[in-house]
């Protein structure tokens, strides 16, 4: 049996649907020798000739859509992006066009022009320190010794600092920047033009909040007003509705709650994606749909861990 025709068996069309909804971040234009796993071009125009000829690729409201009522294709899918890096434009946009395939990108609007994600800030400032060794006052002291082990620990400091306050985030992000001695970059998020673009070229603009925090570590007005203010900016910016909504994080019951869930239906989106693994079928709240994407680089893996996901149980609504 052929992977497309495994994947047919366990994603038929009709009330048997289910819709598996990829996650990325970035594509760079090169292989990060610091962080490998790092999706790159030549990798990812690769994935997406797997996906054309392993998937239905939908727009992912109009599949949102076609799950509820029953009538996705076999073996549906949509692309999504999270975050508003610069390169979904200028790296995956053209590969995405270029294979014919439609994607969301969901963006933080309080980093664009100029702004930067708190994880990138950490990993900069390992990447561009002219130490061999860091020491910071509060979270370690760590060598340098070499691309790999600056991943390394550039993961260690994200692991360390991700579940701080946002202030309190920020304020780690600056001291290790400053123990490394590094000048941080300000370029690597979209401009708001860059935004305005990517939906002139036909792709969609999600809502992602405005400074990605974690929704079940801040207020519930807090976080109301995160996700109203992103979609604010993000609809100025485009000129359009943005319909759909990307939890920061989105691991539910630790990234965001039940009530950050009624917060999303009460605002008036379409629909919302997590980060919990698996793919959504009949019956999924459409307000927590599943998103997953292998991490191999060849064929068969890939094409076999997007079996496995198909195959994971829906269950109960996630939180």
């Amino acid at each position: 049996m052929t992977l497309r025709a495994g994947l047919s068996l366990l994603s038929p069309a009709g009330r048997n649907a289910r819709l598996q909804i990829f996650i990325w971040h970035r594509v760079l234009q090169d292989p990060d020798p610091m962080i490998p796993g790092e999706m790159h071009a030549a990798m990812f125009a690769q994935i997406l000739k797997w996906l054309r000829r392993w998937f239905n690729v939908l727009p992912l409201e109009a599949a949102v859509a076609q799950l509820a009522a029953g009538t996705l294709p076999a073996r549906a899918a949509a692309i999504t992006f999270d975050d508003g890096y610069a390169d979904n434009l200028t790296v995956a946009a053209p590969l995405l066009r270029s294979a014919g395939l439609p994607a969301t990108f969901f963006v933080a609007s309080g980093y664009l022009d100029g702004g930067r994600m708190w994880n990138d800030g950490l990993i900069e400032a390992v990447r561009r320190s002219p130490l061999d060794v860091l020491d910071t006052t509060q979270w370690g002291r760590f060598e340098l010794n070499g691309p790999a082990q600056r991943g390394s620990v550039a993961l260690q400091l994200i692991d360390k600092i991700k579940y701080l306050e946002p202030a309190a985030r920020e304020a780690a992000v600056a001291e290790v920047a400053r123990a490394a001695g590094s000048t941080l970059p300000t370029d690597l998020m979209m401009t708001s033009r860059q935004v305005a673009e990517l939906h002139r070229q036909g792709f969609t603009i999600g809502a992602h909040t405005v400074s990605h925090p974690i929704l079940a570590r801040i207020s519930l007005s807090a976080a109301a007003d995160e996700i109203a203010n992103g979609r604010a900016a993000l609809e100025q910016i485009t000129g359009a509705p943005v319909t759909l909504f990307a939890y920061p994080n989105g691991k539910p019951g630790r990234d965001y709650l039940a009530e950050h869930v009624a917060l999303v239906r009460k605002q008036g989106f379409a629909a919302a994606v997590s980060t919990a693994w698996g793919a959504s079928g009949p019956g999924a709240d459409v307000f927590q749909l599943r998103r997953f994407s292998p991490w191999d680089t060849t064929r068969l893996r890939y094409g076999l861990r997007l079996a496995r996901n198909l195959l994971r149980p829906e269950g109960e609504p996630l939180v």
